[in-house]
Order: structure tokens, then sequence, then C-alpha cells
């Protein structure tokens, strides 16, 4: 079997969008809720988010047990359909369900996600710290050969992956349909764009909202947003801004998101997550657990992002978490 070229573009379109990653939460045990779960994963699709990666980053993937990933992409396939059907919008979002860890691992998750209803999946960049091109190539090339009928998105965060060597990728697994591309740095993303035939992979600037502009200008279709859990309307405008052109609507977007996004790049991420869990808290979405090797917000942080929240029109005195 292979990924049907009209499926394969059609999932191409579907990409170039806010690409939702949400959080896993935890209750005061540490455990998944999976209730929450649900709730954060629904409330994305019926805040208009038409993809949505669970098991990535912001969702604590290496913090999550191989049997708990496989629920959280279980979770979020079955809370996406019933948003979208309560919204009469058919089967709700997509799902690009993240997998990783060693080969094997990630090539289980792969034909699990496939299996429970996954349209694509989201290979994690590789954590190994002995990397090399071919030893890159055959990994992606076994996971994304376990699924050929699957949509497969490349998750690449090292500066030595560029355009060439994901060109290969793409010639041997037609169904290698996206690229997100976490390097901050607009002059790789463009190369590595440009190194590749013309419309073969659907671009996303994969550090959010603060590097969309910029890595949209040479190449990107869309991007990859935590803030999205907490107010889906503000990733749509800057999306639907640069869709039309708007560069200064565009920026105007970057300027209010700014500091929240800067709160959880602080410190090389120490506190990624910590902050946008702790902004649902404080508007009863869940709670603000987070497991090793996060932490909870320190006070001084945590008043930090009730200003913003006020700043956004999200009132604190709603919180219940």
């Amino acid at each position: 079997m292979s990924l049907d070229p009209g499926t394969a573009e059609r999932l191409k379109g579907v990409l170039a969008t806010v690409v939702a990653i949400p959080v896993t939460p935890f209750d005061d045990a540490g455990q998944v809720d999976w209730d929450a779960h649900a709730r954060v994963v629904g409330r994305l699709v019926e805040g208009g988010v038409t993809v949505v990666t669970p098991n990535g980053n912001t969702g604590e993937f290496y913090a999550l047990t191989p049997d708990e990933a496989r629920r959280a992409t279980e979770s979020a396939i079955k809370a996406a359909k019933a948003a979208g059907a309560a919204g009469a919008a058919g089967d709700g979002a997509e799902i690009l369900a993240g997998v990783g860890l060693d080969t094997a691992t990630a090539i289980d998750a792969a034909r699990h996600a496939a299996d429970a209803g996954a349209g694509m999946i989201m290979i994690h960049q590789p954590v190994h710290p002995y990397l090399s091109a071919e030893g890159w190539l055959a990994y992606h090339q076994a996971v994304a050969g376990a699924v050929p009928d699957t949509g497969v998105v490349l998750y690449v965060r090292d500066t030595r992956i560029g355009g060439e060597l994901i060109g290969r990728l793409g010639e041997s697994c037609p169904n290698v349909i996206g690229v997100k591309y976490g390097v901050r740095d607009p002059v790789l993303f463009a190369a590595a764009a440009r190194d590749v035939s013309p419309g073969r992979f659907t671009w996303l600037a994969g550090l959010a909202e603060l590097t969309a502009p910029g890595l949209w200008a040479v190449g990107a279709q869309g991007f990859t947003s935590g803030l999205v859990n907490v107010a889906p309307a503000i990733p749509a405008a800057m999306l639907a801004a640069l869709r039309r052109g708007d560069f200064e609507a565009a920026m105007t977007t970057w300027d209010a998101i700014r500091a929240f996004e800067e709160l959880r790049g602080a410190d090389s991420s120490a506190d990624n997550v910590s902050v946008v869990k702790e902004a649902l808290a404080q508007i009863g979405v869940c709670g603000r657990a987070v497991r090793p090797p996060s932490r909870l917000l320190p006070g001084p942080a945590r008043e930090q992002v009730a200003s913003i929240l006020a700043a956004w029109g999200l009132d604190r005195a709603e919180a219940s978490a």
C-alpha cells in the first residue's frame, strides 16, 4: 500500500495552517487527567483549529510512557471527532500524532496512530547524541516506510539537516508530505525549502508565532503553536494576516504575543510548557501540573502570565484550577 497522490495533496493543503500542539494535563498525583485532555483538544477544535498534534513537545512527549502516548493519540482523535460533530464540522480536526524515540518504539507508535485513525504522524527529531546524515535518513525511512499509506511530517531541529537530505528522504518515501522546521534561522530555512522540488512538501515554521512572519516570507505555509491552547483566536488572526500578505497586521499580533512567547523561551525554554499550563490553569481549562524535568512556574512569572491574559481580555477571575 502507499499514500494515494490525491490524499497526499489534500493533506499537504490541510497542513498549511496553525498546527496546534495540545498540552497533556496532569492531576495533583502526577497522572494524566484524561477528561481534561479531551477538554483541551475539544476546545481547540471548537476554536477553529483544523490540525492537532498529540504527543508534541508542548504535550510533554518525552515525559510520557509509551502507553500514555498511545492513549493521548486515541483521546485526541475521539475528542476532535466529538467536537467536530457537535459543531457540524464533519470529522473535526486532522490528527498529526507525534512519534519518536528508538526506531522500534517510533514504528509501533506510528502503526498504532494509523490504526487508531490518525491521518498523519510527526516524527520527532532523533535524540541520539551521535547523529549522522545517513543514520538520520535510515531512521526516517524505517518509520515512514512502516506506515506507507499515512502522511508523514518531519520535525527538523538540527542545522545539519538541509534540503538535499530532506529531498532524498522524500524521493524514497512518497508519504513524507511536510516539514516542521524548528531551527531559528530564516536563511537555513529558505535554503532547505528551496533545495527541494517546489511544492514537494508543506513547510511549517516549527518554533511558533515569533518565527512565523519571518519564515513565511521565505516559504513557510503554516506554523505550529502552543499558545493556541490558551487563545485560539490569536494565532488564527496571525495566519489570516499572513495569508493575505498583511505583514503589518501580522506584526501587530506578534507584538501582542511577544511577552508570552519570550517567557516560554527564556532560559533555553526551561518553562516552555509551564507557561502554557499556568495560563490554562488561570482561565480554568486544566491544572498547572507538569512532570520533571519541567517545573511549576514560580510566583513572579505567574503574575506575568496573569498580566498578559488580562491584556488579551481573558479574565483571571474565571480560574478554577
